[in-house]
């Protein structure tokens, strides 16, 4: 499963970098960054990234075919009920999006997702609930300028 939710993962990161290289200027008219600087380096990152640990993966499937025992840090055994509720997260996520814009959707979409997937560990997970949002619109809405995703009905004034 999670061979297969990586090599998915990893056409994402394909697509994205495809698109940041074909439709997304690097540099504008004028000779500064353009639109396509940013997703260029984060696409191809994801990409790497991916890479890596899909050979993780697939080094770890090898040892506990050979016979050899589990690792420490593998992930328990995942079924296909796991994969349809991340599906159904994303999803989720993607209509909260639409209706709330990119911090409440965020901030929703991380509560509820680490309270299935990280349960117990109340404190960490509302930290990152609240601060990976709170340091996105930060960095976006007020640093570079750039809005966050428009919602449809605006509850909150900024």
């Amino acid at each position: 499963m999670r061979i297969a939710f990586l090599v998915a993962v990893l056409g994402g990161a394909v697509f994205y970098s495809y698109i940041a290289f074909i439709d997304l200027n690097f540099l504008t008219r004028t000779g500064r960054l353009g639109p396509g600087f940013f997703p260029r380096f984060i696409g191809v990152g994801m990409a790497l990234m991916t890479v890596w640990a899909i050979l993780d993966a697939l080094g770890d499937r090898r040892r506990v075919a050979a016979g050899g025992p589990e690792g420490d840090n593998d992930a328990p055994a995942g079924t296909w009920s796991d994969a349809v509720l991340l599906i159904a997260l994303a999803l989720g996520y993607a209509v909260l999006l639409r209706l709330f814009g990119g911090f409440v959707a965020t901030l929703v979409y991380l509560v509820v997702t680490l309270s299935l997937l990280n349960p117990g560990r109340h404190v960490q997970n509302a930290l990152v609930a609240v601060l990976l949002p709170v340091g996105v619109y930060i960095l976006f809405d007020r640093i570079l300028n750039a809005n966050m995703p428009p919602a449809l009905f605006d509850i909150l004034p900024f």
